[in-house]
């Protein structure tokens, strides 16, 4: 885990960037929780409150623990799991020999949790919290007062768990609008990078290859021009949900320009995604889109070669696919490795 701030002009993924806030979220919460509890580890002491003290100097340690790991190795301590239980224990017995005044570190801690640990593990955490605090309060405090501790309490507890739970759900469709093109679903050009290095670094470290297939609607602009821009439109969704079809679970699907897709195919060779692209481009001009529109495409395919960067890998299948249109289009050219020379691509016609 990085902890470089959200708003590093580096961070281009949208999903990186809500994990970078997150990461953030989790630091400072910890770094301030340090600063507030450090104190009371003297205070204790002095009233001779030893067990407490120690208590508090384990809960300090992890938070310091936690800060480290996240800024100078780019991990999460032990995922945060020792919070809740040194928090829980800490609020818990000095409730009891405190009074109130251990009791009012019970709110901040319990809401904490929301945000330290996933929502299911933190509704656990916060039950079992809740019920140690009411037992507590109940042998500590008058009747009157432990209905009221009780009830704020676990209030308390709700509140923040709805509102996690909406943060959550917000950082999940800000992530899903920022990461997929609105007019088809498909994933868009901030993933893109990161989606190939990811295949490229398979092939590198594991020998896995992998194919991506560039294809492109002929002639777009005229069916957008006699046909206006929202028949144009919903011709591109029909073909996303053809190609869609015909993709396995583990492809990935993308919309990288007007109307011009991407397929990344994990695990396939060059001949194979060939054969996918003609069957493709097959399927596109056998039959009509929107009952009445005859449409073509053009494709090319490039697999993964040793050593080379995405954008040299998306390059070879980009000059692949001009190579497709300048030739007359409604065809597949396959890109050739960079070692084998000459124009760089093969061609071959669906059949």
């Amino acid at each position: 885990m990085n902890v470089r701030p959200p708003s590093d002009p580096l961070i281009t993924n949208p999903t990186l960037a809500v994990l970078g806030f997150k990461r953030q979220l989790i630091y400072h919460l910890h770094f301030w929780a340090f600063i507030a509890i450090a104190p009371l580890i003297l205070i204790q002491w002095q009233e001779e409150h030893r067990l407490l003290s120690v208590l508090l100097i384990l809960f300090c340690l992890n938070a310091l623990l936690v800060i480290a790991c996240l800024r100078f190795r780019g991990t999460y301590f032990l995922q945060g799991r020792l919070f809740p239980l040194l928090a829980m224990v800490a609020a818990a017995y000095s409730t009891s020999i405190n009074g109130h005044t251990g009791l009012y570190w019970a709110y901040p801690a319990a809401t904490a949790l929301f945000f330290l640990l996933p929502l299911g593990e933190a509704i656990v955490s916060n039950l079992v919290f809740l019920t140690v605090m009411a037992v507590v309060s109940y042998y500590t405090f008058p009747e009157s007062e432990f209905w009221r501790i009780a009830v704020s309490l676990g209030l308390t507890c709700v509140f923040a768990m709805v509102f996690a739970w909406l943060v959550g759900k917000l950082q999940q469709e800000l992530t899903r609008l920022a990461t997929t093109d609105p007019l088809t679903g498909c994933l868009n050009r901030s993933q893109l990078a990161d989606i190939l290095n990811n295949q490229i670094q398979m092939r590198e470290r594991y020998e896995r290859v992998s194919s991506l297939v560039l294809l492109d609607l002929d002639h777009f602009k005229t069916l957008n021009d006699q046909w206006g821009h929202q028949t144009g439109d919903r011709v591109l969704k029909e073909l996303a949900e053809r190609l869609r079809k015909r993709l396995r679970d583990t492809d990935q699907l993308f919309r990288i320009g007007g109307e011009e897709f991407m397929l990344v195919l994990p695990e396939t060779r060059q001949k194979d995604a060939d054969t996918l692209a003609q069957q493709l481009l097959t399927s596109i001009s056998s039959r009509p889109f929107l009952d009445d529109i005859k449409v073509t495409a053009s494709a090319s395919v490039a697999e993964v070669s040793q050593g080379e960067t995405w954008s040299v890998w998306l390059n070879r299948a980009d000059q692949a696919l001009y190579q497709a249109k300048s030739q007359g289009r409604n065809q597949v050219v396959d890109a050739q490795r960079p070692s084998q020379g000459g124009s760089g691509a093969s061609t071959s016609t669906p059949g």
